[in-house]
């Protein structure tokens, strides 16, 4: 299997030559081969019968290669959900995906060239591991001068052990004790009615409104 290799990827294209702007100049590819066909019905060409041409372009021996495929007396395409992107070039280096397992939620943390502004609706992400992991989390990352672990006060609730770190730019990231959590955490069979209860029993538009104020932006 590591022999193998992918080859080109076959891209029919209309509008006369145009194309090759995009790819030649603007992408800066290069042609590798460029062949000129009479009438034929190839399959890499599709169900057509006329005169026409194919362009391999890329780099073929490092990296991956287009073919791209024109049909002279075609002018465009009907374009399908099939095909998404080659990314040619891309900024994966600027992005970090943080996750544990393919079928978990991911957080992706992006370069975007400048500072952070985390406004004021600002949250945090929190995963939860075995509590005996959490001291060691802490050790580890006492060398960043992060959040001393500290236990959210849940009246009548069993008390979760939490590590929060912050990076340079403030954003925040909880490790929470997985058992603990797992107990604090199940499903309320009242919680949309006392989601319900608390909306209509909310007087505090109209408690600014009497006095002729407006609710302040955070």
């Amino acid at each position: 299997m590591g022999s193998r290799k992918a080859l080109p990827y076959v891209l029919k294209v209309g509008g006369g030559f145009s194309n090759i702007r995009f790819f030649r100049e603007l992408l800066g590819m290069t042609v590798l081969r460029h062949e000129e066909f009479e009438g034929c019905k190839a399959t890499c060409n599709g169900p057509y019968n006329g005169k026409w041409s194919k362009t391999m372009i890329g780099s073929e021996d490092k990296q991956f290669v287009v073919e791209l495929t024109y049909n002279y007396g075609v002018g465009e395409y009907r374009l399908g959900n099939d095909f998404k992107v080659i990314p040619y070039f891309n900024d994966t280096k600027k992005n970090a995906l943080l996750g544990y397992a393919d079928n978990q939620c991911k957080l992706e943390l992006q370069d975007i060239g400048g500072p952070v502004d985390h406004g004021t609706a600002f949250g945090r992400i929190a995963f939860a591991c075995p509590k005996e992991e959490l001291p060691h989390i802490e050790e580890q990352m006492k060398k960043k001068e992060p959040e001393n672990p500290n236990s959210p006060c849940t009246p009548g609730k069993t008390t979760v052990q939490v590590v929060i770190l912050a990076d340079p730019d403030g954003h925040e990231i909880s490790f929470v004790g997985a058992e603990a959590f797992e107990e604090l955490s199940q499903t309320d069979p009242n919680a949309n009615d006392l989601l319900n209860d608390a909306m209509a029993s909310d007087k505090s538009e109209e408690w600014f409104a009497k006095g002729k104020m407006q609710k302040p932006s955070a």
